[in-house]
């Protein structure tokens, strides 16, 4: 393959996830057919099917390249954190303000990530998101470990309950765009209540 060839795939591939995310945005997954985000690409449905092996695939791949960011973020967060409360507040400060940066995945994220796909209504949970969660309950438990949290906290709990409000506080901000209302708060009052409720669960 030559590197005209290379480029050319790259930039399929890419206009590819740039339509499925808009579409999937705008209209939601299951009323998205293959052939609209072709044609919203200037691609193919086969190219589609090539790249990512059908509309589940894509959707995967654009939360994949979504988190890719985060993740090439998060180890360094984590080893400059004075200790696991800090870490934890750094790494949902970087989530929230990963949702914030671009509203199509927010809204891809809370409302279509997690819903059946597919004949064995699997649910799609990203790598990138397993990878996060994962993070969370490291970052928990090493508080735990080093006093930062306090020790009679379930890690698992502890990091599904603040994944849950940073979730809700997400959604929020979103449903208010799509109904053309003002946002409610921005991120910085969000990371604000982050902190409190992290230093509040401190020993």
């Amino acid at each position: 393959m030559s590197v005209q060839d290379g480029d050319s795939t790259q930039t399929s591939r890419t206009r590819l996830l740039n339509a499925g995310k808009m579409l999937f945005a705008q209209n939601g997954y299951e009323q998205t057919p293959t052939a609209a985000i072709a044609r919203e690409a200037g691609s193919s449905e086969s190219q589609l099917i090539r790249y990512f092996s059908g509309k589940a695939g894509l959707l995967e791949a654009i939360f994949n390249d979504a988190w890719a960011h985060l993740q090439e973020t998060m180890p360094a967060q984590i080893s400059s954190a004075e200790h696991g409360r800090d870490a934890l507040i750094r790494l949902l400060e970087l989530f929230i303000r990963a949702m914030s940066a671009d509203h199509d995945i927010a809204f891809l994220f809370l409302f279509e990530g997690r819903r059946p796909r597919g004949a064995t209504h699997d649910v799609l949970l990203s790598k990138g998101y397993v990878r996060f969660a994962e993070g969370l309950d490291l970052v928990i438990q090493r508080g735990i470990a080093d006093g930062s949290f306090r020790t009679d906290l379930n890690g698992k709990v502890l990091a599904s309950a603040l994944l849950g409000c940073a979730e809700g506080m997400i959604r929020d901000r979103v449903l208010a765009l799509r109904n053309n209302q003002p946002m409610p708060f921005d991120d910085d009052a969000i990371v604000t209540t982050f902190t409190a409720m992290a230093n509040g669960l401190a020993p």
